[in-house]
């Protein structure tokens, strides 16, 4: 069973009096512990799958199950707790707080979760900023960082909850080369050693070679999905799990 299903799914906005079409009947499973890039031109429907995943948003028509859950005609309020359980967000702006420390803005969604205790949620920011190598740095507020430690810190926030889903929205696109690359091969590993499934919307060729599904849309519809087997693509059809 994939972790995520879209069955159908159709996502309409008013632009003014005109009925724009950001997703067209788009169906697909994505399954447990990939690393999926989600690729297309600017207004193909990337990030409005991101948004509908991640419960931002909620289709006109068609089903999203997430992790068993069928997100349709729940409350703000339960897709919130679906949201803050299952799914942690990456951004190409880092959505850092300035004023805060790199271990606050680590532990601030664990201060959303009073399951933890103060004790265990240290414990947890420790372990996630010693994981993307920036124990040392976790008194530093964002300002003192370069944009590769934001995006470190963004990372480390993401997974102090320990989701099932990390969703990227264009990560690399405010890092220079080099330290895109660092990012994502720090995403790779973490994707293959906590087996945390990743899917990425993006334009950065870097991300769909070290993808191993991809996903290509153009104006609101699947146009392909490859899997890579052995270092090799091969295409499956849209209804199978990506």
């Amino acid at each position: 069973m994939s972790l995520i299903q879209i069955q159908d799914v159709y996502k309409e906005y008013m632009l003014g009096k005109e009925k724009v079409y950001a997703l067209k009947g788009v169906s697909l499973g994505i399954a447990d512990g990939v690393f999926l890039a989600i690729a297309g031109p600017s207004g193909s429907g990337k990030s409005t799958i991101l948004n509908l995943i991640g419960c931002i948003d909620t289709p006109t028509s068609g089903i999203i199950e997430i992790d068993g859950t069928v997100v349709s005609g729940k409350t703000p309020d339960q897709l919130a707790d679906l949201r803050s359980k299952t799914i942690g967000f990456v951004f190409q702006t880092f959505n850092l707080f300035p004023v805060l420390t790199a271990a606050e803005n680590v532990e601030y969604p664990l201060l959303q979760r009073p399951e933890y205790t103060p004790a265990e949620r240290k414990e947890l920011v420790a372990k996630y900023l010693e994981l993307v190598h920036l124990g040392k740095f976790a008194k530093h507020r964002p300002n003192q960082l370069s944009g590769g430690q934001r995006q470190r810190v963004a990372i480390a926030r993401a997974l102090v909850t320990q989701p099932k889903i990390v969703l990227a929205d264009e990560p690399t696109a405010n890092l220079d080369h080099h330290t895109g690359s660092d990012i994502l091969n720090l995403m790779r590993k973490l994707n293959e050693d906590l087996k945390t499934t990743f899917v990425f919307s993006t334009h950065d060729q870097k991300v769909m070679d070290m993808a191993n599904r991809l996903i290509m849309i153009e104006d609101g519809q699947i146009q392909s999905i490859a899997a890579r087997l052995e270092g090799k693509w091969h295409n499956r059809k849209v209804s199978k799990e990506s």
